[in-house]
């Protein structure tokens, strides 16, 4: 774990309003509002809904986005642990860093109609985020939600698709804030491909999980699989029950760089390497059969792998592809990622905010290969 200085709290009393410099977050007195907080936004992410009418969430990545009337909004959250940013009308103008309980107002906005969007940045495997709507600003109004988009994308992995650390700069972010303060899930590849074909989409990414084995061997008993079906990652036995509106016509899988990239240790459940293959090969089909259960015949299933030294990761994602295919199913495909120009300065030797979009353009060349009818 690594230690951040406490949260600079904003005063109840303070007004800021947009100034040229771009516009910043203010904790607003209720006399600001106009009505109660709205629940007419959408999301794409895997969010449960509590009885006080916020909703509750844990994976990366996941948004909100409303429509609203007047000169601000304000955003309605309970959560001391992760980091926010928020969008008005395409332009990221605030960051919010562990909030708390608060309603976060952003205000000196031409009295026009506006879109406003918010996106959790960080992980919280163990620590729920809560999220209790949009709220306007006196004589203004929040409109109905923007429709959910027609093309649909899932992202599947461990850290990398989490944009672990992507806007450290340096590899060891100990000390500018540590992992959480240092991570951006919006500005992951697997986000910004999405939101370049103007889709909807999740991240559902578990930092330091594989699928069978997580990193150096931690953990053992559990891996990604443990918590892909659930809404909430810290609630054993928690399950989320897909919407019905919720049709991925792609999933793109990462998982299996924490499963090879660190060697077995003595009392591991896998004497070898090769046993640790076969385990994570019949794992990997399992999940696949899984994901074809949910999403049907016609989604794509893009299995993915990277560079990882001498071990057998790429042939082995690739060669699972490769059985897939014989057996009939054509819509598993194989991404293999990579690039010279990586130059893995994120948090821990991660991938940096620069290296992912080079990924991201990575991932927009070989879906275009895809026959994707959307």
């Amino acid at each position: 774990m690594h230690q951040t200085p406490p949260p600079r709290r904003l005063s109840r009393r303070t007004l800021v309003t947009a100034t040229a410099a771009g516009l910043v977050a203010a904790v607003a007195a209720p006399s600001r509002a106009s009505g109660t907080a709205s629940t007419r936004f959408h999301t794409a992410g895997r969010v449960k809904a509590a009885a006080d009418g916020f909703v509750r969430y844990s994976w990366p990545g996941i948004y909100f986005e409303a429509r609203f009337r007047g000169t601000g909004v304000g955003i309605v959250l309970d959560d001391s642990v992760n980091d926010y940013d928020v969008q008005v009308d395409g332009r990221t103008t605030t960051t919010l860093v562990t909030p708390g309980r608060t309603t976060a107002w952003i205000d000196g906005l031409p009295d026009a109609e506006h879109r406003v969007r918010l996106v959790k940045r960080t992980e919280s495997a163990w620590s729920e985020g809560r999220f209790g709507g949009f709220v306007a600003a006196a004589g203004g109004a929040i409109l109905a939600a923007p429709p959910a988009r027609r093309r649909q994308i899932e992202f599947i992995g461990d850290s990398n698709t989490a944009g672990y650390g992507d806007v450290s700069g340096t590899r060891d972010c100990s000390g500018n804030g540590g992992v959480d303060r240092n991570t951006n899930s919006d500005i992951s590849f697997g986000a910004l491909t999405a939101r370049g074909l103007g889709a909807d989409y999740q991240i559902n990414a578990f930092s330091g999980r594989g699928m069978v084995r997580n990193y150096n061997g931690s953990s053992p008993g559990t891996d990604f699989r443990t918590y892909y079906d659930r809404a909430l990652l810290g609630v054993e036995g928690d399950v989320w029950h897909k919407p019905a509106g919720w049709r991925p016509q792609v999933v793109v899988i990462g998982l299996g760089l924490n499963d090879f990239s660190t060697p077995l240790n003595p009392g591991e459940r896998w004497s070898t390497q090769a046993e640790l293959v076969a385990a994570y090969e019949s794992a990997y089909h399992g999940f696949l059969d899984t994901l074809r259960a949910r999403y049907g015949p016609r989604t794509f299933l893009l299995v993915s792998a990277t560079a990882l030294g001498a071990s057998p990761f790429a042939e082995t994602v690739e060669g699972i592809a490769r059985t897939r295919n014989a057996r009939g199913d054509e819509r598993v495909g194989y991404w293999y990622y990579d690039d010279p120009a990586l130059d893995h300065l994120g948090c821990d030797w991660h991938p940096s905010a620069r290296d992912h979009r080079l990924i991201s353009g990575l991932l927009d060349d070989r879906l275009a290969t895809l026959p994707l009818c959307w």
